[in-house]
Formats: structure tokens, sequence, C-alpha cells
């Protein structure tokens, strides 16, 4: 049985998925970088490889093209906001569980993922001109939108695949890459922080609340709480 999942976690190569992440995410790193500094045209596979302290020809092996190189590095700034949809709990609006899990990010970030989310706020701002990053954060946006669509789907007592469950998803989703863009490109702008949002993020759940038409954001009560829909029971009744 070891062998077998020592057999699943390696992907081509021998290397473990685990590893393989961490790879990618460093050259990302790097690729980020020297995309700001010198924007992507001015960037080739070859900077990447030196400024990583790989083979070129290994960076192809992880990534299609220099410019995909930017995707882990997008992705991972949207993971805290997915993570934080994901344990939104039921008796909670939905500004207070952001605020709370704030506060818990505040002290709990490393100085590296510090810095991985200020390279995701400027690959955002780059995406404005460059179409091969704009792909990597519509991905990234693609993501939030189906993660979401579990949420929503859990506090209406709906299945993720209804059709007014995906229109809520994807009208939240919208609304969240909207705020992302417009908070990241403040603050590269150098605009205070409390005149982009405030500290409670309602902002955000008001956001939210507009594009769903009320639908997502306030607390669902234990005892008011739709049903989840039961298949077996209603089999039983046929």
């Amino acid at each position: 049985m070891a062998d077998d999942v020592a057999s699943t976690e390696r992907s081509r190569g021998g290397m473990s998925e685990q590893r393989r992440r961490r790879v990618r995410l460093e050259i990302s790193r790097e690729a980020a970088r020297l995309f700001w500094a010198q924007g992507v045209d001015g960037t080739s596979g070859d900077q990447i490889a030196e400024a990583v302290g790989l083979s070129t020809r290994t960076i192809w092996r992880h990534f299609r093209s220099k410019e995909s190189c930017a995707e882990p590095i997008v992705a991972q700034s949207v993971e805290w906001e997915l993570a934080t949809l994901r344990s939104w709990p039921l008796h909670r609006s939905l500004e207070e569980h952001f605020a709370t899990e704030a506060k818990r990010l505040v002290s709990e970030i490393s100085p590296l993922e510090q810095a991985d989310a200020g390279l995701g706020v400027k690959m955002i701002r780059l995406a404005e001109t460059e179409p091969a990053l704009r792909t990597a954060w519509l991905m990234a946006c693609d993501q939030v939108e189906h993660e979401l669509a579990g949420v929503i789907a859990t506090r209406l007592g709906l299945k993720p695949d209804d059709l007014e469950v995906r229109l809520h998803a994807a009208a939240a989703a919208g609304a969240l890459r909207v705020i992302n863009e417009y908070v990241g490109a403040g603050l590269l702008d150098g605009t205070d922080p409390q005149k982009l949002g405030d500290e409670n993020f309602a902002f955000i759940a008001d956001a939210v609340r507009t594009a769903t038409g009320g639908a997502v954001g306030n607390p669902v009560h234990i005892d008011k709480a739709p049903a989840e829909p039961d298949e077996a029971a209603a089999d039983r009744q046929e």
C-alpha cells in the first residue's frame, strides 16, 4: 500500500507532486519579479532560468510558455480568499467572517507569503495590458467562481450545478474580481488603504449582495437553513 501511495504522489520524472508545486512556485516568483521589473516582452526564458538557478530546459518542462510562468503566483494571490469562502459558516455574515479571517491572517502570514501576495497584485496589474497574463488572472477568477458555487449551494440548500446557484456564483465572482483589481491598483499607486475599503470588509459583502440581488452575504440561521436536497428520501417516497 505504501508503494501505491508513493507511486500516486509521484509525477513524471519521479518528482513528488508537492516538490513539483514548490518548484513551479519558485519559478513563478522569479518570473513575476522579472516581468514587473523589465516587462514581459523584455524577459526571456533563459533569464527566468538563470534567476531561479535551473536550466532553461527545466523551465519548459514545467511551463508551456514564459507568460504561463506567472500562473502559480497569480493563483496563490486568491488562495486566502478561497480558503475564507470555504470556511464560511452558515451563522456568520460575509463581512463578519472576512474580518475574523483577516485578523487571523495578519497574525499568521509569513514574510514570504506576504511577498508572494505583493507579486500577485503586481501581476494582476500587468494583466491589464498583457493578454497572456490576463489569461492567468481569469483562470484564478474561474476557480473562485467554481468554489463560490459550492459555498452558495450550501447556503441556499441547492445543488452546485443549479442554474440559480451558477448565476449567483458568476455574479459574485465578478464582483470579487473587480474589487481585487481596484484595491490592488490603488495599493500600487500609493493610495491610503483606508480609502480603498473598510476594515470590517462591508464593502466586499455589499458588493456580493448587490451582485446576487441580496441572496448571498447574510447569515443563514440554523433553524431556518434550507434543507439539503435528499435524493434518497425522494426515491423512498416514490
